[in-house]
């Protein structure tokens, strides 16, 4: 659907050049959500911007639906950027203009006549929920319903695809949730492909089926959003994921335990099963969780505890083996006396 191949941004002035976007290539398949996420600077709206060419690669090509567009010609590309939508943190709406009328503009603009227009801005507004705002202006909204205009706006010519750059970092958490959700519905009910910016990994584990993370203007990590929460192999990611998940054990609560500290992962449904209740029953030791939770990554559960062993050091071995043969990854964080 989207393929981004060697894309490089350089901005250049008299003296120097700072290169925002380094040799990136990416393919986002047709009817996915997918989430870039990276700290300011990490040249992820910047890479956005290059997917609809508001800012034009320095090099690399850009396809959409196997059309180059990075080769278009400007009134060809006009037209191709009618499939393409946007949504943006700051909303940009025009606060002359009603709900309405900042729907209805974008189709004034690609030349929908008027009856069909009002039609469709009717439709639009029932899709966000915002049938009852119609005449009301910007500043009789609140954040998540300016937003919600923001999408509906963007959704106006019927697009293949929508960029949303950093759509909710200016909302709170309710509101935020809210608007996840409602870009899961656009996804699911219309087959719109989304591509997200996000500096939240929170975001990405909600709604994204596969994301990408970004640092100096490069992909860094890139995958399927559940197996990165579940295997990060980047610094970076690990750091991002820990934002979400946060199992770091105080130092104190580690040196006052004299048993065998242990790390254990489940993942998919196996986070449902009484693995660890099994093992307290089969062999002669005993249990003690220090942390605990499950994550749901787009609705399917990854579970990740902390425990303590405590027991004769053949019977806490034979337990650990238990465990590393019914589970994913089992990782020994302290040893006990036991040992």
């Amino acid at each position: 659907m989207i393929e981004l191949q060697e894309i490089n941004k350089v901005y250049r002035t008299n003296k120097s050049s700072v290169s925002a976007v380094d040799d990136v290539s990416l393919h986002i398949k047709k009817g996915e959500i997918y989430g870039i996420v990276g700290y300011s600077g990490a040249g992820k709206s910047t890479l956005l911007r290059c997917i609809n060419l508001l800012e034009r690669p320095t090099s690399g090509d850009v396809f959409i639906d196997n059309t180059n567009i990075t080769t278009l010609p400007t009134k060809e590309l006009r037209k191709a950027r009618q499939s393409i939508g946007m949504i943006f943190q700051g909303f940009h709406l025009v606060s002359s203009k009603t709900a309405a009328e900042n729907i209805a503009f974008s189709l004034k603009v690609a030349g929908v006549p008027i009856p069909k227009r009002n039609e469709r801005v009717k439709e639009l507004l029932e899709l966000v929920g915002l049938a009852d705002k119609a005449d009301h202006y910007p500043t009789q909204l609140s954040g998540g319903q300016m937003q919600r205009v923001s999408i509906a706006r963007a959704l106006a010519n019927n697009p293949k695809v929508l960029l949303s750059d950093e759509a909710t970092s200016a909302l709170d958490p309710s509101t935020t949730k809210s608007i996840l959700e409602l870009l899961k519905k656009i996804n699911k009910e219309l087959g719109v492909t989304i591509v997200l910016i996000t500096h939240e990994m929170e975001v990405v584990k909600d709604i994204c089926h596969r994301c990408a993370v970004m640092q100096d203007g490069k992909i860094v990590e890139e995958g399927k959003t559940y197996d990165v929460f579940a295997n990060p192999q980047n610094d970076l990611t690990k750091k991002f994921i820990d934002t979400v998940l946060q199992f770091t054990i105080p130092k104190e609560l580690l040196d006052a335990c004299t048993g065998t500290i242990i790390k254990l992962q489940f993942q998919g449904m196996i986070a449902n099963e009484s693995i660890v209740s099994d093992m307290l029953q089969a062999y002669p030791v005993s249990g003690n969780i220090l942390h605990g939770k499950v994550e749901y990554i787009r609705d399917e559960p990854l579970g990740i505890f902390i425990m303590e062993l405590t027991g004769d050091k053949k019977h806490v071995d034979d337990a650990i083996s238990y465990l590393e043969k019914r589970m994913e990854q089992v990782e020994v964080i302290q040893h006990g006396s036991t040992h």
